[in-house]
């Protein structure tokens, strides 16, 4: 059982307590956003995952020889020059860049609202 100033309450005591309406909103706003911060942060994680592995790529293609290399996108694998490819990837790491910059300004807007 909980204690108030070192006193054990009654059942009766315990239960006894109302929420405001302005602080049940605080609490549900805090949950609202408690959630969003951990969605945009596995989202971030997952792009920064994504991103790694371009990167990856793009290593790999420059270490090529200039051959056709296979890309895949989607389910679907597409030959490719090595030009072709890397002018893909640089694409991609342009577009994954916005969308992780976005939410992590959405982020931090989570931090300061």
């Amino acid at each position: 059982m909980p204690e108030a100033n070192g006193m054990i309450l009654s059942k009766e005591e315990e239960n006894d307590n109302e929420v405001r309406r302005e602080d049940q909103d605080a609490i549900n706003e805090f949950g609202r956003l408690n959630a969003r911060l951990d969605e945009v942060k596995r989202q971030v994680d997952a792009l920064k995952k994504t991103l790694e592995k371009i990167d990856d790529a793009s290593t790999e293609l420059m270490m090529g020889d200039g051959d056709n290399v296979m890309l895949r996108l989607g389910g679907a694998m597409f030959e490719a020059t090595e030009e072709e490819a890397t002018e893909y990837c640089e694409a991609e790491v342009e577009r994954q860049q916005e969308i992780l910059d976005k939410l992590s300004e959405e982020e931090a807007g989570v931090f300061l609202g």
